[in-house]
Parts: structure tokens; C-alpha cells; sequence
């Protein structure tokens, strides 16, 4: 039996579901003090146990998205806060090659801000 993590994974349409994939081994393999968890039913990434980003897709434009946890602390031009506090989003396109290097900046940024914060 699959668990939630991988059954959400699993019910994303497949271009979706490609495209996690290859995020989920990005953000895994971009620091070893990263692990997977399942939190409010959505799949989470921890950075020594404190969340730090999420995956998820939009409502309106069913676009992959990577979501920053104190995403608000960091400044890009790509990110994307809209309406949430402390959260910034950023957009990917499914159908396109990742951008590798931008994702690790702001992977690195991301946990800068959380070495900071466990302090």
C-alpha cells in the first residue's frame, strides 16, 4: 500500500507527476539535512526537521508550483507571494526543462534563512 506522500505523487496528472518527480530529487539530493514529510496533506521538505518548502499545484492555472516557507524573507524576481504572509511561490513549467540553477539559489537561500532561524 502506497503511503499519502506517494499516493498524492502518484494521482497527479503525468506531466504533474514527472515534474515532481524530478523536483522531489532536486530538493532531496541538494543537502543531506533535507527529508521528506506529509503535512497538511500536502507533501512537505524539512531542513533538520523544520519545514522549509512544499510542493503543490494551482487551483486556477493547474501549474506546479515550489512554495517557500519564509518564502516573504527572500527577494527574487520569480517568486511569487500574492496573498500569503510568509509564503512565496515559484512557478514551474512542466513541459519545459527545469531551471536547475534556480532552483538550487533559492533552495540555498531557503535554508540559509532556516540555519538562521535554529540558531
Amino acid at each position: 500500500m502506497l503511503s499519502d506522500l506517494n499516493q498524492y505523487y502518484e494521482s497527479q496528472a503525468p506531466e504533474i507527476r514527472a515534474c515532481f518527480n524530478a523536483l522531489r530529487h532536486i530538493i532531496l539530493n541538494s543537502n543531506s539535512d533535507i527529508t521528506e514529510a506529509w503535512k497538511y496533506k500536502m507533501p512537505f521538505f524539512c531542513y533538520k526537521g523544520k519545514m522549509f518548502c512544499y510542493l503543490w499545484v494551482d487551483k486556477k492555472t493547474h501549474q506546479p508550483y515550489i512554495g517557500f516557507v519564509d518564502g516573504n524573507l527572500i527577494e527574487h524576481e520569480l517568486l511569487i507571494q500574492e496573498k500569503r504572509s510568509r509564503m512565496k511561490i515559484l512557478f514551474i513549467d512542466p513541459n519545459a526543462d527545469l531551471p536547475i540553477i534556480l532552483i538550487n539559489e533559492l533552495l540555498v537561500k531557503a535554508i540559509e534563512l532556516k540555519y538562521k532561524k535554529l540558531k
